[in-house]
């Protein structure tokens, strides 16, 4: 490699492409990340939603299945140029958008990362004080948030050796949550449940396509930057395989917290599904499990998923260690004020934000499709994507200028942007990259060379 590229991986640590000695996980451990990350209360509140769209319980199991079934494949596409070089996202954007405008998306990835981290921190506070409560009559949820916060930071301070050990055991906590929640519901309101669920004709028509977006779209973050966990994982795990590992992870925990949130609430009547089911139970022992879980969720969560994408874009972008990245997230987090993000005056504004972000991330994904699989036919030399001053460098207009389409497209309807922005982006990219006279470096090795 170049001695640019030699002094990029000086400064810039694990951005670098990994060997495979150096990549930290197995078949099993990936599959335990990918099964932790995919955990979050918000898909409980999302299967709960669809009351209100008129899907009866077999519409609604379609709909979960067939948004995790596109997420899926979706994943297995993406996640291959970073699986086949061994390097991140942040590194994967600058092939399409250039060393300089990879700021953009890496960004858009990383400050919802930040604010959600935040989030779920606090309701993981709130958790252990609840516990607290429960069994020693201790209240002091600012402590708790402090601890918690603080024992997140040191655990993503170490990477995904340390990650991979947490999401392991929390995997395995999960599971077991998530079966025993779901045989609360039918033994306690099985009843209830055949009656206003399966007793009614529902539809297959809009609503159901919006959730089968609405379901794919729960994981979309993700789906992004999978380049981030696959390179972690060591050689020899063709595509299928590694298929398998997400649809074993993924697929069953979305469909039953979907349709466990959609029957609880259901059964209940109260709309938030956590409250619903701290509710339906008087059970001690069962209190503490259920709020051990919401604990669980919110650490795997975080740290595979709200950590690692804005550490890699401050490391990219201000040349700065993983474990200094990691830190200035936590503390970042902490700043966003969660507390009052989290309460419910700030609903709509939090609702507001996740539309506007939520438009960007089909159109990235269809940019990052095209240039990987069209334009260049998965062939991308990788040391020019450390080469400062090699094609890439400065910042590809034809990317930027298709996801900001992109996105006007997807915020008309926000519910299907992923369906109506896709391919409209992706067209906008290639005849901006055939047209465009400053395009004409990023052109290299593409079919339009």
């Amino acid at each position: 490699m170049s001695e640019v590229n030699s002094e990029v991986k000086k400064e810039s640590g694990s951005l670098r492409p990994l060997s495979d000695s150096e990549r930290s996980m197995n078949w099993k451990s990936y599959l335990a990340m990918w099964l932790g990350g995919c955990i979050s209360i918000g898909t409980f509140t999302l299967g709960s939603g669809q009351i209100e769209k008129g899907l009866n319980l077999v519409q609604a199991f379609a709909a979960m299945l067939i948004g995790s079934l596109i997420l899926i494949v979706c994943l297995c596409l993406n996640d291959q140029f970073s699986y086949k070089t061994g390097a991140p996202y942040a590194v994967q954007l600058k092939s399409a958008f250039g060393l300089k405008g990879n700021v953009l998306p890496s960004m858009l990835r990383g400050l919802p990362a930040i604010v959600w981290y935040g989030v779920q921190s606090w309701l993981g506070g709130n958790a252990i004080n609840q516990i607290s409560i429960t069994l020693f009559g201790y209240d002091n949820v600012v402590l708790f948030f402090i601890v918690f916060q603080l024992l997140q930071i040191i655990i993503s301070t170490t990477g995904f050796h340390g990650i991979k050990w947490v999401e392991n055991i929390g995997a395995c906590v999960i599971v077991i949550a998530l079966f025993y929640m779901l045989y609360v519901c039918v033994s306690q309101y099985g009843n209830v449940i055949g009656e206003k669920l399966l007793n009614i004709e529902g539809t297959w028509g809009m609503p159901f396509v919006s959730a089968i977006v609405a379901f794919f779209g729960v994981n979309i973050t993700v789906m992004l930057n999978s380049g981030d966990y696959a390179r972690e994982l060591r050689s020899g795990y063709s595509t299928p395989k590694r298929g398998v590992a997400y649809f074993i992870a993924m697929v069953p925990a979305t469909v039953l917290m979907g349709l466990i949130g959609l029957m609880i609430s259901t059964a209940t009547g109260i709309a938030n599904p956590i409250n619903a089911f701290s509710q339906a139970v008087d059970n001690k022992f069962l209190v503490v499990i259920t709020l051990a879980f919401i604990l669980f969720a919110q650490m795997t969560t975080n740290l595979a998923s709200n950590v690692i994408p804005p550490a890699y874009a401050l490391m990219d972008a201000f040349k700065i260690k993983h474990k200094t990245a990691a830190i200035i997230v936590g503390v970042l987090a902490v700043c966003s004020c969660p507390w009052i993000l989290s309460n419910d005056k700030s609903a709509a504004g939090l609702d507001l934000f996740v539309l506007i972000y939520t438009a960007f991330f089909g159109p990235i994904f269809a940019v990052l499709i095209m240039d990987y699989y069209i334009m260049r036919k998965r062939k991308v030399a990788i040391e020019l994507l450390y080469d400062e001053n090699g094609p890439y460098k400065g910042v590809n207009w034809a990317a930027i200028i298709a996801i900001l389409v992109g996105a006007v497209i997807g915020l008309f309807n926000v519910d299907i942007s992923f369906l109506t922005a896709t391919i409209p982006t992706a067209l906008v990219y290639y005849l901006c990259m055939k047209f465009i006279p400053s395009c004409k470096r990023f052109r290299k090795g593409t079919i339009l060379e």
